[in-house]
């Protein structure tokens, strides 16, 4: 019948369930839940390295590009339209007055430019370049750039290097706006 004793309730809590449901609570917010890419210009810049000298550069191996804040182009001087910015920078690195490895892009923005506008001036450099390295692997190994392996890409980059310099941004269209 009964017994005499006092029954006893346990006060312990059933982790097992608990790390159950916690698991599947983890699963459920890894699948829903959207990660923000970031957006931008990826470049991986040289180590810092305080003791270097800024290096002299011959004016006539840089091809300088501005931007302005009204997102107009100009390169060398003169105004010009995105859709040859492209060749006029595949032609400046291949002018036979100087090796391709001399050659520097310069690119400076105004502090009021789109950044639309700056990223479009930079992927048509970037663009510019890829097209000349695609070119070059061509004519010495009869195949596109990235299929070639690692080492033959490195001895294209190395006879025209990737060399962008960005200028500190202007800040002229700030001051005509106020």
């Amino acid at each position: 019948m009964h017994s005499s004793k006092p029954r006893r309730f346990d006060n312990a809590i059933n982790a097992g369930s608990m790390a159950d449901i916690a698991f599947l609570l983890l699963i459920f917010f890894l699948v829903t839940t959207k990660i923000v890419e970031e957006q931008g210009v990826f470049v991986k810049l040289p180590p810092w390295d305080p003791t270097q000298q800024p290096v002299d550069i011959n004016e006539n191996n840089v091809l300088s590009i501005k931007v302005n804040s009204l997102n107009q182009l100009m390169v060398e001087g003169q105004i010009s339209d995105f859709s040859n910015l492209r060749s006029r920078v595949k032609s400046f690195i291949l002018d036979p007055v100087r090796e391709p490895d001399e050659a520097v892009v310069s690119l400076q923005n105004d502090r009021g430019t789109h950044y639309q506008t700056y990223i479009l001036a930079y992927n048509e450099i970037k663009a510019a370049y890829t097209e000349l390295w695609d070119d070059r692997a061509q004519q010495q190994y009869a195949m596109p750039y990235n299929e070639l392996p690692a080492a033959d890409q490195k001895a294209i980059r190395d006879k025209i290097p990737l060399v962008i310099s960005e200028a500190e941004p202007t800040e002229i269209g700030e001051q005509q706006r106020d």
